[in-house]
């Protein structure tokens, strides 16, 4: 299996909102192509009701295996990048999870209800970078659907059949 990896930088929101739990909630916006030349948590811009942060690099890692998933997230007309962040509870207030370009993977992150998991866009420069990833390893594998086989008797008996073959009248 063959790997890429390559770093992005990673823009989350926080947002106030009017709750009786919290007073504000946190959510990933933007994947950058590349990291840039900002400490982790530098405020980018914003109003009191709505600030954005850099939250820091992250590692996007495509898989040649998956190639097949990439296609799909083309397909669906807008390409995107799954962000998961996870809130900490202390400074800084979110950690970074994953970032992914097959929405199957990102369908995952979501299985960890405590993270907070958002579908961003996919700059240009990233859509470049995997569609030239699934052009050279792409593999198009044939379906097979399997079939059922008899059951053997001598690992457990026949199935039952309805009807007199299973003795009843």
């Amino acid at each position: 299996m063959t790997q890429l990896y390559h770093e992005v930088g990673i823009v989350v929101e926080r947002r106030s909102i009017d709750s009786p739990w919290a007073d504000h909630a946190w959510a990933p916006i933007a994947v950058l192509p590349e990291p840039p030349d900002l400490a982790p948590w530098a405020k980018l811009t914003g109003t009191p009701e709505r600030q954005q942060f850099y939250l820091g690099p992250a590692t996007l890692t495509l898989h040649s295996v998956d190639t097949a998933h990439f296609r799909e997230n083309f397909e669906s007309g807008q390409a995107k990048l799954w962000v998961s962040v996870r809130p900490t509870g202390i400074e800084p207030a979110l950690e970074m999870v994953g970032v992914t370009a097959d929405p199957f993977e990102g369908e995952v992150f979501c299985e960890n209800v405590d993270d907070v998991v958002e579908a961003v866009p996919m700059p240009a420069a990233i859509a470049r970078l995997v569609l030239a990833f699934f052009e050279e390893h792409h593999v198009e594998r044939e379906f097979v659907k399997r079939k059922r086989s008899e059951h053997d008797p001598r690992k457990g008996g026949p199935r039952p059949r309805p009807g007199l073959e299973r003795g009843g009248d």
